[in-house]
Formats: structure tokens, sequence, C-alpha cells
């Protein structure tokens, strides 16, 4: 079970430094990594002893940042005469500078498949 460091009682109490002890049992804490279902890394301290995984205030901002930048879209398939197409969302056309008659590349991957822009 993962616990957040929610605490914000004592003012002085810096995030950038690594968390040391563990609350329940008092060992020192291991920082680890991990990913979350959709592939996103982040870091969590755990305790060797109690087994106890928390992630700190900081850890839980960068997943939250990082899950806004990998922001999901859905779309759906429709039927271009022979062939299938889908639509692009606005944003994604602003954020990468895509244009009309813009070639991208398609990439199939193990499950499902990955377009990018063509660069050169």
């Amino acid at each position: 079970m993962y616990r957040t460091d929610t605490t914000n009682k004592n003012k002085n109490i810096n995030y950038n430094k690594k968390m040391k002890k563990c609350p329940e049992c008092k060992a020192n804490m291991i920082e680890k990594r991990s990913k979350t279902p959709d592939g996103i890394s982040y870091e969590y301290f755990k305790c060797p002893k109690c087994k106890e995984e928390i992630v700190d205030m900081k850890q839980l901002h960068e997943v939250a940042r990082k899950y806004r930048i990998m922001k999901k879209y859905h779309v759906k398939l429709t039927k271009w005469g022979l062939s299938y197409g889908l639509r692009i969302p606005q944003d994604i056309i602003k954020r990468d500078k895509l244009s009309k008659n813009k070639n991208l590349i398609i990439i199939p991957e193990e499950v499902g498949f990955r377009v990018i822009p063509e660069i050169y």
C-alpha cells in the first residue's frame, strides 16, 4: 500500500532532502524506482525492515507532471475511400508543429502503433 506524505504542519520540511527513516519502525529507508501501469517511471521509498512504501509530495508531483505530458486522446477510426484514417487533436497539431501535407511515420509495435513526424 502506498502512503502519501501530506503533512504540512512543519513549514521547515525540505521535500528535496531524501527521506532517511521509516515513520513506522524508524529503520533507514531505501529509494527505489518503479513504473505505473501506463509506463510512467517514479521514485519511492521502501523500508527493508517493515516493507512500508512511501511516495513523498515531490515524487507525487513529478508523476502527475509526467501524466499531464502523456495526456491520452481518444479518437475514432473512420473509413476514407479504401483506407482508414484518424483525426489528430488540435493541441497535438500545435505542440508538434504539424501542418497540412506533413509526412508522418507509422511504427508498428507489439501492441498498437506509434505515429511520429518525419524529420528532414
